[in-house]
């Protein structure tokens, strides 16, 4: 009890708990409430977007339950690592308690290394490196916008801790992306090149294959054969088609198509949500503030 005692008042010396006095008595010594203050430190996601053209970030602040306090898009005729340091220094400065910055990309980042990315000049960059040196101290990381999109979905949804989840999402005049978790774990692959779908063998040219995007049936046919060779490689229980490129009519159609190729006992639930911000955002949110905990994972082996 004096060990807890002492380690209870350093952390309501530190503001990282609050003391709420003591409990209604119910006979005896009355207990001592505390309470974690979840505003003691607060985090930053930045979310990179270009989209018709049009180049934006999305920047949120959180405190440590994952709360969104603030959140704001601002749209840029360029954005570089110039750019991002700038609105960094700008939200820095006005608050003073972040512990960690977040940043999610349309590309393919690795060991804080971006490589192919829809962003030109974003690409090779290596932006967590660089933003470490300027902002010593805070807990940086960088990931893809499916991986967080899949994320957000898969937490959100409260599948089983050892379930398959894919995200494919249909941008328009964008390839197609996706994303997985695979035992209730995001799978990033050994490059993290995990979910660019747009690689699968189509049998077309890649520059073919962004001509059939643009046409009814031609992404109609590319869904099919996504969705058949994500189903048949990771068998997942749930899988939901995203993008301004795919309505809700299509499901229909879709599902019947892939069940011409799949068993019925294999098809997974398919879903269409066309508007997943909010589930980016919680994807990037949540995977920040796993970012502070101890990077030690106790895993059980079969």
């Amino acid at each position: 009890m004096a060990t807890c005692g002492t380690i209870l008042n350093e952390l309501v010396q530190t503001g990282e708990i609050l003391d709420l006095g003591p409990d209604e008595s119910s006979g005896g010594r009355p207990a001592s409430r505390y309470q974690f203050n979840a505003d003691y430190a607060s985090l930053i996601g930045l979310i990179i977007r270009t989209e018709r053209g049009i180049h934006s970030i999305t920047h949120a602040r959180a405190n440590l339950n994952g709360e969104i306090l603030e959140q704001h898009t601002r749209e840029y005729e360029v954005i570089n690592v110039q750019t991002i340091e700038q609105l960094l220094d700008d939200l820095l400065g006005r608050y003073h308690n972040v512990q960690a910055v977040g940043i999610g990309i349309p590309g393919v980042a690795h060991n804080g290394q971006i490589g192919i990315c829809d962003v030109a000049e974003l690409a090779g960059q290596p932006l967590v490196h660089i933003l470490q040196q300027r902002y010593e101290g805070l807990q940086m990381i960088i990931q893809n916008d499916m991986n967080l999109t899949v994320y957000g979905l898969y937490h959100e949804q409260n599948y089983e801790e050892d379930s398959n989840f894919a995200v494919l999402t249909f941008s328009e005049n964008h390839y197609a992306g996706a994303g997985f978790i695979i035992g209730g774990r995001l799978l990033s692959g050994n490059s993290f090149f995990s979910g660019e779908v747009s690689y699968l063998p189509f049998g077309i040219s890649r520059e073919e294959q962004l001509r059939q995007l643009g046409t009814p049936q031609g992404i109609h046919t590319l869904v099919v054969h996504t969705i058949v060779s994500i189903i048949a490689i990771i068998n997942p229980a749930a899988l939901v088609i995203t993008g301004g490129a795919i309505a809700p009519s299509m499901l229909g159609q879709i599902e019947q198509d892939c069940r011409q190729q799949i068993p019925s006992e294999h098809m997974p639930q398919l879903l269409i949500q066309q508007d997943t911000r909010h589930e980016y955002l919680t994807g990037l949110i949540t995977m920040t503030l796993e970012s502070l905990t101890y990077h030690v994972q106790l895993i059980e082996r079969n």
